[in-house]
Order: C-alpha cells, then structure tokens, then sequence
C-alpha cells in the first residue's frame, strides 16, 4: 500500500555502511489475518549493567534473527549537528577492537546470512540474520560493537563522505527528495528536535569531529541505554548463557536524560510550500498530530488511516482516484515512509500524499479531501466498516511479522520493550483495536483532523534557480 515514492525514502534515510541504501525484508502480500489472536513466547531478563533482553522461540525456519536497539534516534540528536545520529550508524560498521573492518560484515555474509541497520525518529537499530549455528559469532561481534567500536579521523571522514553523498543523491538532487517525510515534520512541529532536518545539513555533517562521534558514543550506546532481541530456532538456557558470557562485561554508562520532545496543540493550519526543479507534478502531502502512541485515541487513529486511506475500497481512495480522478493513489500512514505506527515514541504526523496534474488546484483537492473528513466527523460509521478497519489492520500487523527474516517481530518486539519495557505488550496490541467503538473513531476524527490541527507541504513542479525556500 506503500508509494514508490514513500519506499525510496524510506531507503535513502536508513542506508548503512554495510549497504548503499536499506531496504527492509519485502513484507508480505496483504491477506486475510488469522482467526486467533496474536500470541508470541517471549523470555525476558535484564543484565547487571542494564541491558535488557529478550528471547522468542521459534523453530519454524533454522535461522536466528538478533537486533541491537539502541534509545538514539535523529530526534534527539546533537544541535548544530544535523544527521548525526545517522552518520553515527554508519560509523558502527567500521569495525571494533576484536573485529577490524570487514570482519563483522564478512562473517555473517559467509555464514549465508544478512544483516543491515537503520535509524529513526527514537531509535537506532542493527540486525542480523544467520543460521543458528552462527549466532554465537554475532552474539560476540555485537557485543565488541558496543563495548569498544572503532571510532578515528578515517572512518569519520571516510563516512562523512559516504553519508554527504546521500543526501546528494536522495534529497538534493532527485524529485521529491525529502517529501513528505522531512518536509511535514519540519513544518508542522515547533519543537526543534520534532522539526529539525533529520538527514542533515551538508554543512554540518562535515563540521563533525571525532570528539563529537566519542562524546555521542559514550552518551547513548551503553547497554543501559539498549534492548537486545534474539529470536529463532534457539535453546533460551544456551542464549542466555552467550548473551550473559558477551554482554554482561560491558560497563553501563550514566542514565540518559531525554530532552523535552513535546509538541504544544497545534491552533492555526500551516501551509509550506516549495519548488522542485526537478519533480514533473505538483505534489500534496497533509499532516495531522495524532494522539498520543497507546492510548485509546491513538489505537482509534490506525483505524481511521485504514478506513479513509488504505486499500482502494478505503474513502479517499474512492473520493480522489475513483470519483475525482485527482491522483492515480494515495499513500498514507502515521509514521509514513520512516516506520509505522508502532516503532516510535513521540510526536507523530498522520500523512496524507499524493502527487497530481498541474490543472488540479489546492482549494479543489483539499475541498475533496474535506468532504471525506466532515463526513466521518459528523456521522458515526457502521459497525460494518469498523470490522473491515480491524480486518485490515490485522492483516497488515500480520503481514509485517510474516517474513522469513523475522525482522518485523524483531522489532516490534523491541519497541514494546524499549519503549514501554514490556515487550509482552505485542500480545495486547489487537485487544487496543478491539475496544474502539463508532463513538471513539468520531470523537477521535473531530479533534485530530480539525482544520487547525494539519499542515500542508506542497511540492511545485517546474524549473527554478531556488528550491528548497519555504513560502
């Protein structure tokens, strides 16, 4: 249900040294969801120095998938310093103290397994997936990661490169590049590290210092700082004694205090705009704040995202491709193009985008767009089309965690338990939607997709000396 447009994004952002660009295990097509509910075996344990641990058993397929997530993401990171926590992820490819550079990429590609990482808004990840014979070599290369990674003038300028070249490649100088997914944020939050260019300014990229990379370790990649996820065909009693063997050495670091991410209640609609010399069609993205993640709200706003936008018996699908003919798709979700809506932790936008012919002007689309949202504002909607939202939803929750990589449960896994510090909350996701009523998904609609509560970041077609100015 995802744009090309959206998935080249998506790419662009979380790209890592070990690839030239990320591209997440394709998910499954969308089908009908399981009839019962969703239930994962999870052990947990948190290690001396503050780690925390999760194992999951599976012996469906002989592989092991590990994922290191670290509370670091590009919301957070240093002022002045913009993209760094990116470039940062990039610096952890570059070898440890007991691992050289190579060695960690070449041993789990030799083991016939895949590996890559990402960052996003509140996290920084990496992953691994191996042969379960293997997972010890991981267990310990990750463990050298975290304790003593390589971090010198090479490696820093070698990857300063690399991430400028990036943002060069994917943003500057490709249509579209960094719509809608840096340039909603930026304009409908107020708060600067909600509203900052996570990918970076050229400039500030290549002012970073090794100091600045040193300071940024020790700050954020400590194991206190960290939740490790092991699942697979693995035995918990050996896992355990591996992660406890490498792990547990690694000396925690000082509690890390996050700043205040917190966005004020948005009063006034905002409109951006800008030129794209390159970009053969105007493009219109809107973005509402959305409640707050796992409150009752926001379990209500993944079924609206579900009845008004995905799928095509979805209402604007119907109003703007089929009735209107303004667009030939819409692409939505809330935490669009850099996640989903499970996997972060602070203010979020619900996105709307699509691109669309030059005759087509704002005051009709959005007079379009409108018509569907006062709709399900004022009546509530059957208990019909609420079931099919839940169907969906399911459909597509069971559709991200059915890969053979396993890495879609990896990291729900290890949003729950990073993020709320309790990764059997996976098992409760489905009971969230399950309580939304008619009356909620109306209450919900009148407050989070009022007028004075969305932004728009508007794309013009055409060539032009200036772009990137905002109106």
């Amino acid at each position: 249900m995802r744009s090309a447009l959206a998935s080249a994004a998506l790419a662009a952002l979380l790209s890592t040294a070990a690839a030239a660009g990320l591209a997440l295990p394709a998910q499954a097509q969308t089908r009908a969801a399981p009839a019962g509910r969703l239930k994962v075996e999870t052990q947990s344990f948190t290690l001396s120095n503050g780690l925390k641990v999760v194992m999951s058993r599976d012996t469906s397929i002989p592989t092991a998938t590990v994922g290191v997530y670290y509370g670091i993401g590009f919301r957070i990171e240093p002022r002045e310093r913009t993209g760094f926590a990116h470039l940062f992820e990039h610096l952890m490819f570059q070898g440890s103290e007991h691992a050289p550079k190579g060695q960690f990429i070449g041993t789990i590609t030799n083991a016939g397994g895949s590996l890559n990482g990402s960052t996003r808004f509140d996290y920084t990840n990496y992953y691994e997936v191996v042969p379960t014979n293997a997972l010890e070599r991981v267990l310990w290369l990750e463990a050298d990661r975290m304790a003593r990674p390589v971090i010198n003038e090479t490696v820093l300028k070698n990857q300063q490169g690399v991430v400028g070249n990036e943002v060069k490649v994917n943003v500057l100088n490709r249509p579209y590049g960094g719509w809608p997914w840096i340039d909603l944020p930026m304009a409908a939050n107020t708060n600067w590290y909600n509203a900052h260019n996570f990918y970076g300014d050229l400039k500030e990229i290549e002012a970073a210092t090794v100091d600045d990379a040193t300071q940024f370790f020790k700050s954020f990649y400590r194991p206190n700082n960290a939740v490790l996820v092991v699942l697979g065909d693995i035995d918990y009693a050996q896992t355990r004694a591996m992660i406890t063997r490498y792990f547990g050495g690694i000396p925690s670091g000082a509690a890390v205090t996050l700043p205040d991410i917190s966005e004020p209640r948005q009063t006034e609609e905002k409109v951006s705009s800008r030129l794209d010399k390159l970009a053969p069609k105007p493009g219109y993205a809107i973005g509402y704040h959305v409640p707050k993640r796992g409150t009752p709200e926001w379990y209500a706003m993944g079924l609206l995202d579900q009845i008004l936008a995905q799928g095509e018996d979805s209402r604007l699908h119907q109003k703007l491709v089929k009735e209107k003919a303004v667009t030939g798709s819409v692409d939505a979700g809330i935490n669009i193009g850099l996640g989903n809506m499970f996997n972060y932790n602070g203010p979020m936008l619900w996105t709307v985008s699509f691109t669309h012919d030059a005759d087509r002007k704002r005051e009709e689309i959005t007079a379009a767009v409108d018509e569907v949202i006062t709709d399900i504002q004022n009546r509530p909607i059957s208990t019909e089309e609420l079931e099919r939202a839940r169907t969906k939803m399911r459909s597509d929750l069971y559709a991200m965690l059915d890969s053979s990589t396993r890495f879609g449960l990896v990291d729900l896994i290890a949003s729950y338990a990073l993020f709320d510090g309790d990764a059997g909350a996976v098992n409760r996701i489905e009971d969230g939607f399950a309580k939304v009523t008619p009356q909620l998904i109306q209450a919900t609609a009148r407050e989070y997709l009022r007028p004075t509560n969305r932004t728009f970041a508007l794309i013009e077609a055409g060539a032009g000396a200036q772009t990137g100015a905002a109106k």
